[in-house]
């Protein structure tokens, strides 16, 4: 089996990558050549072949073709805030280079079963102003640019499979933590930095009150899912797309979680400066109907508790996904 990672010098790559090397298989299948492509790579791990450059350039779609994957892992994208502050951007990457990728995959594997497609997508799809139960058939309205660009490419991918020209398997990321103390392009990065801050016992200020709830999963349970989406028996489902089971947990609730992991006062470390427009979008995430998923084997972190520690666990660890 030939599996290839795009965005695998990201934050969510690098774990699926780790996640595979570590296997060295998906679903009793041997990976027989593990491909990272990202626009810059450091150091991989052995026998990773690495795919260096702009994605949507001829040369690293020419070698994509050459390699023609069994399965690919698409998460190279702007990310949310970025997206937004640069739209035309956003499209050239998160629309047209992830549309190329698709052609390029389907074209090489022609003749064959069609490539295996696990593409990341996101809650964002949704959008703020949401019921008081998302369900699957709340209506997807984006608000911004980062959204709409993937929902387009969810409904291509679902077109590509009606088609027969790829097998896609759209999954709706949550907030993944813990990303690294770094400049993200996310406006959500708050979530993580509320981790790594009271792990540390430092100060932190909040952009949403302490009863602000969103949907979280740690990167190590993210990239488990991802790779178990190769094999999920998806069925007839048109759409090709699902939200991922999520911990649907307040501020207060991760707050108190760390406190007793990390033996610090959380209450005393965080202050709450609540900004309206980011409340509305990454505070008021209401309970999620994810029977679905989980009925393919999808799965949450279990509890505040395994979240915090699946989040925070060293690198170097390759236990817990």
């Amino acid at each position: 089996m030939r599996v290839l990672v795009t965005g695998a010098g990201g934050f969510i790559g690098a774990h699926v990558l780790a996640l595979l090397h570590r296997q060295g298989q998906i679903g009793g299948q041997r990976i027989d050549t593990l491909a990272a492509a990202d626009q810059r790579l450091g150091m991989l791990p052995d026998g990773v072949l690495g795919l260096e450059g702009d994605l949507g350039s001829d040369e690293v779609l020419a070698r994509i073709a050459a390699l023609a994957p069994d399965v690919c892992f698409h998460l190279a994208a702007v990310p949310g805030g970025a997206a937004e502050a640069d739209p035309a951007l956003s499209r050239r990457v998160n629309l047209d280079t992830t549309l190329d990728l698709f052609d390029t995959l389907a074209a090489a594997g022609a003749g064959h079963a069609p490539p295996v497609v696990v593409y990341a997508s996101t809650i964002a799809v949704y959008g703020s102003a949401l019921p008081e139960l998302v369900t699957p058939h709340t209506p997807l309205r984006p608000p911004l640019a980062y959204g709409a660009h993937k929902l387009a490419c969810e409904v291509l991918l679902a077109d590509f499979s009606r088609r027969g020209r790829l097998d896609g398997r759209a999954l709706r990321l949550p907030g993944i933590v813990a990303r690294p103390r770094a400049p993200s392009g996310l406006v959500s990065a708050f979530m993580s930095e509320l981790l790594h801050a009271l792990a540390a016992g430092e100060p932190v200020t909040l952009p949403v009150g302490p009863q602000a709830t969103a949907w979280w999963m740690s990167a190590r349970r993210c990239a488990w899912n991802l790779v178990h989406a190769v094999t999920m028996p998806v069925g007839d489902d048109p759409a090709r797309a699902w939200p991922l089971p999520v911990l649907h947990l307040s501020m207060d609730a991760i707050v108190q979680a760390l406190s007793a992991g990390f033996g610090v006062d959380g209450q005393a470390l965080v202050r709450h400066a609540p900004q309206p427009d980011v409340e509305a979008v990454f505070g008021r995430y209401p309970p999620l109907d994810d029977r679905i998923p989980r009925g393919l084997g999808l799965r949450d972190d279990g509890d505040a508790r395994a979240l915090v520690r699946r989040a925070l666990a060293p690198a170097a660890d390759t236990g817990d996904f």
